[in-house]
C-alpha cells in the first residue's frame, strides 16, 4: 500500500468516529458478534470483565449501546432489547475482518 493511500485512509474524516467506536472492549465484541447477522437480545451483551468496574449493564444500556445505535452501526429496540446491525454497519465491517483475518499475527499479548 502507498505512503497516499495509507495517509488517505488514516485522515479520513470519519476515522475518529470508527476507532472511537473501537475504543472499548465492550462495543467492539457487540460489533464481532453482530458479524452473522442474527438478531441478538442485549442480554447477549453483558461480557464480564469490561473495562469498567461499573455495572456492565447499566454501562451496556446507558452508554455502549446508545453510542452504537446513534452512530448508525446498530439497530437497537430498547423495548424489546433486540439488537442487529444498523444502516451503517457496512462502513465498519472491512475494519472487523482486518482484525478478525489477522488476529493470529498479533503477539500473545496484545492488549
Amino acid at each position: 500500500m502507498g505512503e497516499s493511500v495509507s495517509r488517505g485512509v488514516l485522515e479520513a474524516s470519519n476515522m475518529d468516529k470508527v476507532l472511537d467506536m473501537f475504543a472499548k472492549r465492550q462495543r467492539r465484541l457487540i460489533l464481532f458478534t453482530l458479524q452473522d447477522g442474527a438478531t441478538k437480545h442485549e442480554s447477549d451483551f453483558v461480557f464480564r470483565g469490561t473495562d469498567s468496574t461499573d455495572d456492565p449493564h447499566l454501562q451496556l444500556i446507558h452508554t455502549h449501546l446508545p453510542k452504537l445505535a446513534e452512530a448508525g452501526y446498530i439497530e437497537w429496540h430498547r423495548e424489546t432489547g433486540e439488537v442487529s446491525k444498523g444502516p451503517r454497519y457496512d462502513e465498519i465491517e472491512p475494519l472487523l475482518d482486518l482484525i478478525d483475518n489477522h488476529a493470529d499475527e498479533l503477539p500473545s499479548n496484545w492488549p
